[in-house]
């Protein structure tokens, strides 16, 4: 019953976004040649029809890769992968805890390798293609390295951790594991600003001192303690822009790409962090955690049940080994299926994150100016070269911020 119920769910995942795909694609191209009246004045023909022609091409890479992933998906369960997998590891050692943990490595292995040429398509054909690529092939190598070490240390032991628990902790190990993954998750944030993040990209403290002030002026305004303003060498990759707040309590601090410094004036680069902390100020990034944690707790539970259910592995292509642990089988199982299973949410997630920028918006207009953040949002959409024309039923079903259209309209009416 599993196996159909999966089968069917997949290829009406698949149905469902490749229709949005076509969607979005015929849209953006039917409106290649007219830019949007609230753009008209400041956005050039041009850049509009590059801002298409990078929204198409991103997305057919797209459709390319849900369907790749897909065939993926099927070969590692109903045909067999994971059962292949599983009987190699156990070739390897009969240490119980090390077999499932080289299980557990070596299907991100092999899924980390499969996805590396979309990755180097991307970044060195079509980011390239449109002026965005910085990249050297060297830096790429570099980056992967760094980032497969990083994961390791990080990785390794929480996988040894849980998989532990699930042997040892007694019926109620997914509530321990939870509770760790919890606790790691925090920890992450915490170390993330200042041990994980100066590995891939040098940090700077922010010497606009004029700047610098008015940030912190702000920030105070709105009960925000900084620990620091940062510039971020983001340019030595891409060429896009942003700004992003990272770490927690007395760690918190604001990180610029050195490429929208470039490009923004000081007034809407104040509007852009007053929207910013705007989240911080309705607490939305609180919610989201608790809705994570609240998310992934169910989750857990649900495992726990799943993972003492035989047709759960054979229903989906694995034959659990007879007197030893399937702890690692079960994991892998659950975290590669759950997001068929999980699809139907994303609409509903899309519109509370979109909820939530319509109210980052009218704080920043409250606390700096509507005019200056319509500004900057006119020039990082067309620096990053955001399509001004998504499709309203693609975007609706996927955009976690609103059409920057919509936006302007809300503000400028307000």
């Amino acid at each position: 019953m599993l196996t159909i119920l999966f089968v069917v769910l997949l290829l009406v995942m698949l149905g469902v976004r490749i229709w949005l795909s076509t969607r979005q694609i015929r849209h953006v191209l039917a409106h290649r040649d007219v830019v949007p009246k609230e753009f008209a004045a400041k956005i050039g023909l041009p850049s509009h029809q590059r801002a298409a022609d990078y929204t198409v091409a991103k997305v057919r890479l797209r459709m390319l890769e849900m369907l790749f992933d897909a065939a993926v998906l099927i070969g590692l369960t109903l045909l067999g992968g994971l059962q292949y997998l599983d009987t190699l590891t156990s070739s390897v050692t009969s240490h119980a805890l090390l077999r499932q943990v080289l299980l557990v490595l070596s299907v991100f292995l092999f899924l980390g390798v499969l996805g590396i040429p979309f990755t180097l398509y991307r970044q060195f054909k079509l980011e390239a293609h449109f002026g965005f690529n910085r990249m050297t092939l060297k830096m790429f190598v570099s980056d992967t390295i760094k980032e497969t070490l990083v994961g390791a240390l990080l990785g390794i032991p929480l996988i040894a951790a849980v998989l532990w628990l699930m042997s040892e902790a007694g019926n109620l190990w997914w509530l321990w594991a939870w509770a760790l993954w919890s606790a790691f998750s925090l920890l992450l944030a915490f170390i993330y600003p200042t041990w994980i993040a100066p590995v891939f990209n040098k940090f700077t403290p922010l010497e606009d001192a004029a700047l610098a002030q008015r940030i912190q002026e702000l920030a105070g305004r709105c009960g925000f303690t900084l620990s620091g303003l940062f510039v971020m060498d983001g340019s030595k990759r891409s060429a896009h822009g942003n700004a992003y707040f990272t770490g927690f309590g007395r760690a918190r601090r604001i990180v610029f790409f050195d490429t929208l410094l470039a490009r923004l004036t000081p007034n809407e680069i104040i509007a852009v962090l007053a929207h910013e902390l705007g989240h911080f100020k309705h607490r939305h990034i609180l919610k989201r955690m608790i809705t994570m944690f609240i998310g992934s707790l169910i989750f857990f539970a649900l495992l726990g049940w799943l993972a003492t259910q035989s047709w759960f592995y054979t229903d989906l292509g694995v034959i659990p080994q007879m007197g030893t642990r399937n702890d690692a089988m079960a994991l892998l199982l659950f975290f590669l299926v759950v997001p068929i299973f999980t699809f139907g949410l994303t609409p509903l997630k899309s519109w509370l994150s979109r909820r939530d920028e319509f109210e980052a918006d009218r704080f920043a207009r409250d606390q700096s100016s509507a005019d200056e953040l319509i500004n900057a949002l006119v020039k990082l959409m067309d620096d990053n070269a955001s399509t001004l024309t998504p499709d309203p039923v693609h975007s609706a079903f996927y955009d976690s911020h609103p059409p920057a259209a919509i936006r302007i309209r809300q503000l400028t009416a307000a």
